[in-house]
Order: C-alpha cells, then structure tokens, then sequence
C-alpha cells in the first residue's frame, strides 16, 4: 500500500467554509478510483495550504492519478503547483473495520470493487 500527501500553497488564505466547498465540488471525481481506498482533503490551521492524504493500493495505480492533467487541473482550481510525496504503507490501523491491514494481505482484504463499501 501507498499514502501519498499532496500539498498546495495558496495564493490568499482561504477559510474552511471555503475549502469545503471546493473539495466538496472535486469529491465525486474521486469515487471509484481504481486502486483508491480512501482520499482525506486537508486544510491547514492558517487556511494557507490545502492537499489530500491518499490511501492506495499501489504506487503504480497511485501514479497514473497525478499526471500532467491532474497538476494542471489543481493549477486552475487552487491557483498553485502541487507537491506530491509518496510514503510506503505496510500497515495501517482501521478503527471503523476493526483491522489492522498489511499489503500482505492484499487478495483477500484490499481487493473490493471500487464502489463497494469499506467492510
């Protein structure tokens, strides 16, 4: 499993009626990814930077999200260049399923269709 962070450094602070409308407008394109299992959108305390924490199946499904469309499309919308970083995720904690995931356990636990609901 992948987490990637994406970061965008805005040109004015917004607030956080203002960022949830955005990413309420941006939510939908989300849904049935392949390979993403949950997007959180961020917004920092200053409303100076907004982003996305992504959990994803793979580095390679992860990658053929953030394209050069994709950052062109965050340049319009939020005015900025995006960050994107990458992490490793062997584990992660799901307190809503009551699991501890690893990508071991890739074939029986993470392989759900793309709109199916979380276990």
């Amino acid at each position: 499993m992948i987490t990637v962070l994406t970061t965008f450094t805005l040109p004015r602070p917004i607030t956080r009626e203002e960022a949830r409308g955005i990413f309420l407008s941006t939510a939908p394109k989300y849904r049935g990814v392949q390979g993403l299992f949950q997007k959180i959108y961020v917004l920092s305390q200053d409303g100076a930077t907004v982003g996305g924490v992504y959990l994803w199946n793979s580095r390679r499904e992860a990658e053929a999200i953030y394209t050069e469309s994709w950052r062109s499309f965050v340049q319009e919308k939020y005015g900025t260049d995006p960050t994107v970083t990458y992490f490793e995720s062997p584990v992660v904690v799901d307190n809503i399923a009551q699991q501890v995931l690893t990508d071991e356990q890739e074939s029986t636990i993470l392989q759900r269709p793309p709109n199916a609901a979380a276990p």
